[in-house]
């Protein structure tokens, strides 16, 4: 059941971190940031943040509060595949064999239904967002599944190799999609991300490109445009629906 009117009214968590679980049929993971001055009465735009290679939830969401620490609420999920760094400390992928397909859909639908149940989400205001491997992932989800998302974001990352990402492209074409990409990128070249452009754009999908003088780090104007981009989505269409 969703949550009633008055449980919006009263709920009103403080700012920060919460780490909670779902199953997927194994127990994974949730971490979610919850914006300064949360009004229970306003629905959110949600994003699904997918970290890249060797990395976790915890570092990925780190970028939340730096993207904005009033807009949105941010939750990150855990790659299914663990390594080990050198150091001992314990890194975690995405598999790049689609031998985790199924288990990151659960994962990832079931993460999105318990932050709908714990906080207001605007159901048409959903944004899967990845860095680097993690790109590829968000961009295979939304593609899958484009009647469930508002946008893909991806950052210093690239579509998915072969198959048919465009598999469902009348129903892709209402996503938005950002793209941000370093022009030093030695690991994914920026002529990858402007091959990425120009097929969504061919396809008809709503796309901004845009190139910042870094590597395959993230530069810090790409989260004060992608505030922007997705604040002003929102305002152009509430405009266009008031009219």
């Amino acid at each position: 059941m969703p949550p009633t009117d008055l449980f919006w009214q009263t709920y009103r968590p403080l700012e920060g971190f919460y780490t909670s679980e779902v199953a997927t049929p194994a127990s994974m993971p949730v971490r979610t940031f919850v914006p300064t001055g949360y009004e229970p009465n306003y629905a959110y735009p949600l994003i699904v943040w997918f970290h890249g290679q060797s990395s976790s939830e915890e570092q990925i969401m780190r970028l939340a509060p730096r993207l904005s620490r009033r807009n949105f609420i941010c939750i990150g999920l855990r790659g299914p595949q663990l390594s080990v760094h050198a150091d001992g400390r314990l890194a975690f992928s995405w598999s790049r064999q689609n031998s985790f397909d199924s288990l990151v859909e659960d994962y990832l639908f079931n993460a999105i239904e318990q932050t709908c149940r714990c906080y207001h989400i605007h159901p048409q205001r959903i944004y899967l967002a990845g860095v680097c491997e993690g790109a590829t992932i968000a961009y295979r989800l939304g593609m899958l599944f484009p009647d469930r998302f508002a946008g893909i974001i991806s950052l210093n990352g690239t579509m998915p190799r072969g198959g048919t990402p465009m598999l469902r492209l009348p129903q892709a074409r209402r996503l938005r999609v950002f793209i941000g990409h370093g022009i030093a990128n030695a690991y994914v070249p920026l002529t990858m991300a402007r091959q990425n452009y120009r097929l969504l754009y061919t396809a008809g999908l709503d796309v901004e490109f845009r190139t910042y003088p870094a590597n395959h780090r993230l530069h810090n104007d790409m989260l004060r445009d992608i505030n922007q981009w997705i604040i002003g989505g929102i305002v152009a269409q509430q405009t266009a629906t008031a009219r």
